[in-house]
């Protein structure tokens, strides 16, 4: 898929930065998102991804720099107000409510998005409308048959399609995949990457992933954060074949 790159951004990241003491976790970050774009941030452990992603969904504050989605300015927005201009996440670790079930866990996440009130769980239960968005996002994902289940019985390949769902329920503009193949078998890992490659264009999705099958399979446009700093973005081929990214992080794996 190519893409033009003199169209607007979905999300655009300028100079973002964020340290703790003296550790320089992002270190002028820029990169942009473009609309209906698979774009995936790899680097080894320590790199900063995940604190990339907190920034990016308002649950880290970066000491400088500009988060910008669909033209607007959102560095001071709260996670919530994020989400209601389009932006979903997945978390890297499983982020469910393991004791309802898994059309309840969908339905809740309906019912945040539509600003119904949310001061109890059980009228998630009772509004059809919102089951039926839920059940549309489980067929989606390939889960309606568990719709009934608890979250908690699920597999762990099931809980990650399952945060798919809740993520998707949000209609969201934006989706943030932090490391949705960690801790999956090769079996469950092979599901995942088909269910992502049948969502692409449906949203722009930023994925950070150390699976470089995946990554390599998926991507319009990859960027390498080594360091907390962005050192190569381009397209899979470009990537492979960039040697500052074969030295400080694919190596052989590029091959």
């Amino acid at each position: 898929m190519s893409f033009r790159t003199d169209i607007e951004p979905l999300l655009a990241l300028r100079g973002l930065r964020k340290s703790y003491g003296a550790l320089c976790v992002t270190d002028d970050v820029t990169l942009d998102v473009l609309p209906g774009e698979i774009h995936a941030v790899i680097g080894p452990n320590g790199a900063g991804k995940t604190t990339l992603i907190g920034e990016i969904s308002g649950f880290i504050r970066p000491d400088a720099g500009r988060v910008v989605l669909n033209g607007e300015d959102v560095t001071g927005f709260a996670m919530h107000a994020r989400v209601r201009r389009g932006l979903a996440r997945s978390f890297q670790i499983t982020n469910l409510l393991p004791d309802f079930s898994v059309l309840e866990n969908v339905a809740i996440a309906a019912q945040a998005r539509d600003g119904s009130s949310f001061r109890y769980f059980r009228p998630a239960r009772l509004e059809r409308r919102l089951n039926a968005k839920a059940l549309d996002a489980l067929q989606l994902v390939g889960l309606a048959h568990r719709a009934g289940m608890p979250a908690a019985a699920l597999s762990h390949g099931e809980k990650r399609s399952l945060e798919l769902a809740v993520a998707l329920v949000q209609e969201p503009a934006l989706l943030l995949l932090d490391e949705p193949m960690a801790g999956a078998g090769r079996e469950e890992s092979a599901q995942l990457l088909n269910l992502l490659r049948d969502l692409k264009g449906r949203c722009a999705i930023l994925l950070v992933e150390h699976d470089m099958e995946a990554v390599f399979a998926l991507a319009d446009r990859i960027s390498v954060l080594v360091y907390g700093r962005v050192i190569a973005t381009g397209r899979p081929d470009e990537i492979r074949k960039d040697e500052k990214v074969r030295e400080a992080y694919l190596g052989e794996e590029a091959a």
